[in-house]
This record gives structure tokens, C-alpha cells and sequence, in this order.
């Protein structure tokens, strides 16, 4: 798999040749970026394309897919006069993690392995076995002890096995990164896979497609793992690098207030994590993670792109999703959290897009 292109620690340096099932940095043991530059075609060059993410296929770093389920494109609509919100809860197995899912399937149908792992109890468990189950892959999803049987359910429906680990979330993604070192497994990570992050970023070329060839004032994006974010900082350096686009948007993250590591380090103006964040109880458990594995990049993100973070407190995440509902928008708890961040005018009169990114 020559033709793949090599992976590079963004903090050490350390490069995997492509084409490997090596996951993340044999020094650091971190996550890995993609030596993948790009030079994405202006709007004339897509009103032929298919309508899916994949339209944007000169950008990404795999070309002519075979598990595809038709993710992308999904719609941009108003909720005043200066937010508009994207509905990538109408995806596939609805949430925006089929944006990475099917880049993280299609590498591994390509790489051959003889199983692929993921871990989450949530989105990104479903999404991975849904396009393992597309890519006629065996697949098993590691997911925390006492994980609700929905949640089990609609990893399952897709053939997927379910290792149940004791302990909380950490404990699980620690099971599932030593199970990723046997011989002949794929590591679905949404996370330290920097495929994932390539799909993510077909968020922004849609919205900079669906604009006519510009983007909003701001984009502001819920923040756990940060790869839609991170998604979204690759969209914006292609875009502003090959000219299609003058104007940078400032990038906003947003954290529930509950736990708010990322948030807590940009008050304190470090380029890292502070201190250890308490797991405390909050609606939007999807952004709910203590130590993100990204967190310097995130930082340095918001940072580049002239942004902040933006905190919300449980009371405003309810109230927000009441009100998104009773605009016709059923979302999860997580989802609701950008739109509560934004809702009262904290960024005045910019125009904003931000992503309702789960179903309800």
C-alpha cells in the first residue's frame, strides 16, 4: 500500500511509513497526523460529482470508495437571521461520525486485516460497525461495563461484537488500544487515526460550497476528542491555501460546563492541559472526556483561527434543546450544546454555522 501516504507524530516528529496497521507513534505513543497536502478544486469542478462527501474526493487522501452509504451533504438551515445550523444528524447511522467511519472502513478494507476494534458506547461504536458491516469487515466495539442496552443494541444490529470492559471510558479506550496491538488488527480510533480527521473536514467544504464559494464570520463546534474540530482546521488551511476562500473564519469550541478541560487550559493560556478534569455529570456525555489525547492541537486550532472556548452549564443545555425541538429539530443532549452557547448573542452580529451532529 505503497501508494498511501505516511503518517508524522505532530509532537515528535516520528514518521510511519503508509499502509501499516501501526496506529499511533512507536515513540510517544500519540496520536498521528497525515503527511497529506492537498489542493482542493474550486465550486465549477464539483456539479458533477456524486452527491456525497466523496465529492470532494481530490481532497481526501483515499479516492473511488467501496463501503460508501451515501454520507455527506447534508442540509444547512436558519435559526435566525445570523445562525445557521448544519443537520449532520441525517446521516447514515445519524450522527457526523460517519464523516471519519467511512474513511477509517475504507483504509481498512484496503490494509486486509483480519479484524478491526473500535471503542465507544456511543456514535462513533455504531458508525464504525455500521461501515464495517458495509465493508464486510469483523468488527468489535469495546464500550465501558453498564453501558445502556440501546446503546449495546445499535452496535449489534450491525453484526458487531461488544466487549463490555470494568471501569469507566479511559479504562475502556486503555483495553482497546492493548487489544490494537495484536497482530492483524485495524484500530477504528476516531481518535489517534488521522483518517478520521480527513473525513471530518468534508463539514466545512460543504458549508463553503452551499455559501457560493465562502464561509460564516464564525464556526463553532461542540469539543471532546476535538475531530471535528480538528476536521474543520484542515478544511479551512486547504481552502485559505489554494485561494478559494480570502477570509478565515474564527473557529469557536464549546464544552459543557461540567467538564471543561480545553476550556480551563485556554483561560489559564497554556498550549496544554492543566490539570486532570473531574468527571462530572452532564447531559452532553459525548463531549464529556477529562484528557483528550489532541488537546495541544486543539488549543493551538482555536488559537490559529482568531476563536475561543465557550462553556455552557446543564440548565442551558436542556432549555436549548427544548427550544431546538420546538423549531422541528429533534437532537441528543451533546448536539444542543453549540446551539446553547450561541443562542443568547455572545457573538453579536457574526454570521455563525455550528453542527447539530447527533439525533435525538
Amino acid at each position: 500500500m505503497t501508494s498511501l501516504p505516511d503518517c508524522v507524530c505532530p509532537k515528535d516528529g516520528t514518521r510511519v511509513p503508509g499502509g501499516t496497521l501501526a496506529w499511533c507513534c512507536p515513540v510517544c505513543e500519540g496520536p498521528l497526523d497525515l503527511d497529506f497536502h492537498p489542493t482542493p478544486g474550486d465550486l465549477k469542478t464539483l456539479g458533477s460529482r456524486v452527491n456525497s462527501l466523496w465529492r470532494y474526493g481530490s481532497s481526501l487522501p483515499l479516492a473511488n470508495p467501496s463501503v460508501s452509504l451515501g454520507e455527506g451533504r447534508t442540509p444547512l438551515v436558519a435559526l435566525t437571521g445570523q445562525v445557521s445550523a448544519k443537520l449532520d444528524f441525517l446521516m447514515p447511522t445519524l450522527s457526523f461520525k460517519d464523516r471519519g467511519a467511512v474513511m477509517l472502513a475504507e483504509l481498512a478494507s484496503r490494509l486486509g486485516p483480519e479484524q478491526v476494534i473500535a471503542d465507544s458506547s456511543g456514535n462513533a461504536g455504531r458508525a464504525v460497525a455500521a461501515y464495517c458491516a458495509r465493508a464486510a469487515l469483523p468488527c468489535t466495539v469495546y464500550v465501558p461495563a453498564g453501558t445502556a442496552a440501546k446503546k449495546l443494541t445499535a452496535i449489534r444490529q450491525f453484526g458487531a461484537q461488544v466487549e463490555e470492559v470494568p471501569g469507566d471510558r479511559e479504562a475502556t479506550a486503555r483495553a482497546a488500544r492493548a487489544a490494537a496491538n495484536a497482530p492483524g488488527t485495524f484500530y477504528a480510533s476516531h481518535v489517534h487515526n488521522p483518517y478520521f480527521l480527513h473525513g471530518t473536514k468534508t463539514y466545512v467544504f460543504e458549508i463553503w460550497e452551499d455559501l457560493g464559494g465562502r464561509l460564516p464570520d464564525a464556526l463553532v463546534v461542540p469539543v471532546g476528542n476535538g475531530t471535528l474540530l480538528l476536521g474543520a482546521a484542515l478544511a479551512l488551511r486547504e481552502l485559505h491555501t489554494a485561494g478559494l476562500i480570502d477570509r478565515l473564519p474564527a473557529l469557536y469550541a464549546v464544552q459543557a460546563e461540567a467538564v471543561a478541560p480545553l476550556a480551563r487550559a485556554w483561560a489559564a493560556g497554556s498550549p496544554d492541559l492543566t490539570d486532570p478534569a473531574p468527571l462530572r455529570d452532564t447531559a452532553a456525555a459525548g463531549i464529556a472526556i477529562p484528557h483528550p489525547p489532541r488537546a495541544r492541537q486543539i488549543l493551538s486550532a482555536v488559537r490559529e483561527f482568531g476563536g475561543g472556548f465557550l462553556t455552557v452549564p446543564e440548565p442551558d443545555l436542556d432549555a436549548a434543546r427544548r427550544d431546538l425541538a420546538r423549531r422541528g429539530l429533534a437532537v441528543e443532549p451533546t448536539a444542543v450544546a453549540c446551539w446553547a452557547a450561541v443562542r443568547t448573542g455572545v457573538l453579536g452580529s457574526r454570521s455563525v454555522v455550528l453542527p447539530l451532529c447527533g439525533a435525538g
